[in-house]
């Protein structure tokens, strides 16, 4: 029994932690203000297969993951099954939604993507939010 808790311990480590899929925006967005992060939410049919790509390559690939996992907090939407939040188009899918803990859309994009186009959409999103968490800080500096 040991053997087999060591095993199943070991393969966790070595390929690393699954991606958790709330389907809770409401949620999403008060644990986002609680650690300070980013809410990735993405909008699927459950009939798409470019989705389904999407989630079976770019989003297995370990590097993907270990990034969502520790700088975002995810939401997976079908438009087919849940309540899509106002100011979020659902066709077409994958639709990919960056916000802020206020629901503050701060980049988007649709469809698709690889593993090194799906992180360069992380890094946008992460500076557009600097920037406006920057103007912010400056209008509420120029008061």
């Amino acid at each position: 029994m040991k053997f087999i808790l060591m095993l199943f311990l070991l393969s966790e480590m070595i390929f690393g932690a699954e991606l958790k899929w709330p389907c809770d925006y409401s949620k999403a967005l008060l644990t986002a203000k609680k650690e300070h992060k980013l809410v990735y939410v993405l909008i699927v049919s459950d009939t798409c297969r470019w989705c389904e790509k999407f989630e079976n390559t770019t989003l297995q690939n370990k590097k993907i993951k270990e990034r969502v996992n520790q700088e975002f907090v995810t939401v997976l939407l079908s438009r087919d099954r849940h309540f899509i939040p106002k100011g979020f188009k659902v066709s077409p899918v994958p639709r990919h939604y960056f916000v802020d803990a206020e629901g503050n859309i701060l980049y988007s994009s649709l469809g698709y993507r690889d593993e090194e186009l799906f992180d360069s959409f992380m890094d946008n999103a992460q500076e557009n939010y600097i920037k406006l968490k920057d103007q912010n800080d400056e209008t509420s500096t120029n008061k």
